[in-house]
């Protein structure tokens, strides 16, 4: 290995209760791709955060191009060279992606006007280079969540930088968009570009990596050199010992509809009408490609977001859905897909988060009982494993794994008659994934009938009873477990529907 271009010694960082780094030893070189693999909490994006300055250390030394350096700022890291995609979006959705991309760094044509003919044309290059077959004028909010990663994306390369951290980078984007970055990653690792990889998809790693360093428990749990690297030497160090199974079988049982949704046509996809059911005790998979309007499906069952028509029953009973709140009131929940935004405050605590659905059942004369909600919120955190000083911990300071814990915690705190969740393991690691399966499962044998979303292939492969596939809109097809395949799923997906 060549000289390293970045060295990171001994660095740690406290936060209150939590030891989160403890002298962890970091290195890459010129033109290398390293992933950083762990479990979640395990230190992996607060050392970036450290490399990227928006965390200060509180101990260890940096060192970039063999010489001490100090990063006390997101600008001191720019200046080293260090752009950031982080894992949660950080886009300003009322900019256009011109915009995002060149936010702060705007080329001036006049000294105080904006050069808005250079900015489109620069920003397009870095589109163009993604395959994002956008333009640079659109207002980020038309875009979906993947498209907006995309943006995240262009704006660090658009810094030039020597070395570019993803955090969890293809967390929200399509098979094909996928390939398109790793391929991206490949071609900057050809031009000398150093990146720091973090990612849960072991099989990306091992496409791509050079190296992979594995943290545990805010310490340094080993390193894996290129012809070492596979996917259960990763997981061996991340969790500390052999994972056989990941997924927990489904039941063989067989149960009558409970949850029955017919003529459903959203806003998106007004002209497409769907019917199907959720029977008590199963998972059903939602499989389809980015954009087929599943997502949609659900927040229109949830009432987030109201159904052009629709008419739905469970057990037998039809339940009017005009809001959220008739939902939450009829036991029908939603797991949302972007967790920070629509299934979590991140200001508010752990506890304010757990009981805020139902905070009439913590509260006696109008008045809420703190106790009350900290023994319910106690008692979820410990059902779930959430990694937390207390239930007093704001939600924004905990690992993106651990939030997806409180936001199920959230809901099952309740009576869940039907659970919809939309990407439930979208950047989770691979332990907590399987604590995920486990819940969901458990959810199901006491007899909830639950919805899955899911753009992981063997996700919806493992976990489902029967598979819906959707396309543009409309439900081409449900598979049951034994028909379901690779195959017939990707068919469906794309809009093939005969033998």
């Amino acid at each position: 290995m060549s000289q390293p271009i970045l060295e990171m010694q001994k660095i740690s960082k406290r936060f209150p209760g939590v030891i989160a780094l403890d002298v962890v030893d970091f290195s890459i070189s010129l033109g290398e791709v390293v992933a950083l693999a762990g479990e979640n909490g395990a230190g992996k994006s607060t050392l970036m955060k450290i490399l990227g300055g928006v965390y200060n250390p509180d101990g260890g030394t940096l060192w970039v191009d063999g010489k001490e350096t100090a990063i006390r700022s997101v600008s001191d890291a720019t200046a080293n060279g260090i752009g950031f995609v982080h894992q949660e979006l950080n886009v300003l959705d009322n900019l256009t992606v011109a915009e995002n991309v060149y936010l702060g760094r705007e080329p001036r044509a006049f000294r105080f006007l904006i050069d808005r003919q250079k900015l489109n044309a620069d920003a397009d290059i870095y589109l163009k280079r993604l395959g994002l077959e956008i333009s640079p004028r659109t207002q980020v909010r038309e875009l979906s969540i993947a498209q907006q990663q995309m943006v995240e994306i262009a704006k660090a390369l658009s810094l030039n930088a020597r070395i570019v951290i993803m955090d969890e980078p293809t967390s929200s984007l399509t098979l094909t968009e996928t390939d398109r970055l790793l391929r991206v990653i490949k071609d900057l690792r050809a031009d000398g570009v150093s990146v720091i990889y973090i990612s849960h998809r072991l099989g990306e790693i091992g496409q791509i990596a050079d190296r992979v360093v594995v943290l545990r428990d805010g310490m340094n749990a080993g390193t894996l050199e290129r012809d070492e690297i596979d996917h259960d030497n990763i997981v061996k160090l991340m969790v500390g010992r052999d994972i056989e199974k990941f997924y927990r079988p489904p039941s063989d049982e067989t149960a009558r509809p409970f949850a029955e949704i017919s003529e459903l046509r959203t806003h998106r996809y007004p002209n497409c009408s769907n019917s199907f059911d959720v029977r008590k005790g199963e998972i059903l998979g939602f499989a389809g490609l980015v954009g087929a309007g599943r997502s949609e499906a659900a927040q229109a069952i949830f009432g987030v977001d109201r159904a052009v028509s629709a008419s739905i029953s469970l057990d037998g009973k039809r339940v009017d859905i005009a809001s959220a709140r008739d939902a939450i009131a009829n036991g029908i929940y939603l797991v949302p897909e972007d967790r920070r935004v629509s299934g979590l405050i991140v200001d508010l605590p752990i506890l304010s988060n757990i009981t805020l659905p139902a905070l009439s059942r913590y509260a006696s004369a109008g008045l809420v009982s703190r106790e009350r909600e900290n023994n319910t919120a106690s008692e979820m955190c410990k059902k779930l494993v959430v990694k937390a000083p207390s239930p007093e911990t704001n939600a924004a300071s905990l690992s993106g794994g651990n939030q997806q814990k409180v936001v199920l915690a959230k809901w099952l705190s309740l009576d869940p008659k039907l659970m919809i969740f939309d990407e439930p393991t979208r950047g989770i690691d691979v332990g907590a994934k399987a604590e995920i399966y486990q819940l969901m499962r458990d959810l199901a044998k006491n007899g909830v009938a639950i919805m899955m979303i899911s753009s992981d292939m063997e996700e919806i492969l493992a976990t489902s009873d029967r598979v819906a596939v959707m396309h543009e809109g409309k439900i081409t097809g449900i598979l049951d477990r034994e028909a379901a395949n690779e195959e017939a799923i990707m068919k469906l997906a794309v809009g093939v529907t005969g033998k």
